[in-house]
């Protein structure tokens, strides 16, 4: 009983991670392609400088969420199912 309950708890503890951890950078390159293509319209002529950072900012982004997935596959994989053990054996 003990190992299904901490293993449910492991999976949903997992989920919320990398669900929460996306979330933000979703929502940030989201933004960054938004603003990218508003300066593009404004100035066109300067589509390096802009397509360059714009590119850099994505994969800096992009990182966070890669850091959710490993905690997230930490959480999974690592440290045994066995609930602890208690200060008083019987």
């Amino acid at each position: 009983m003990g190992d299904f309950i901490f293993g449910d708890l492991r999976t949903l503890s997992a989920a919320i991670a990398i669900g929460l951890g996306s979330l933000g950078p979703g929502i940030g390159i989201g933004m960054l392609a938004g603003k990218a293509m508003e300066a593009l319209g404004r100035n066109p002529e300067a589509e390096g400088p802009i397509q360059q950072n714009m590119i850099l900012s994505i994969a800096f982004a992009e990182a966070i969420a890669i850091y959710a997935l490993v905690i997230a596959i930490i959480i999974l994989f690592v440290g045994g199912t066995t609930p602890p053990a208690t200060v008083y054996p019987t």
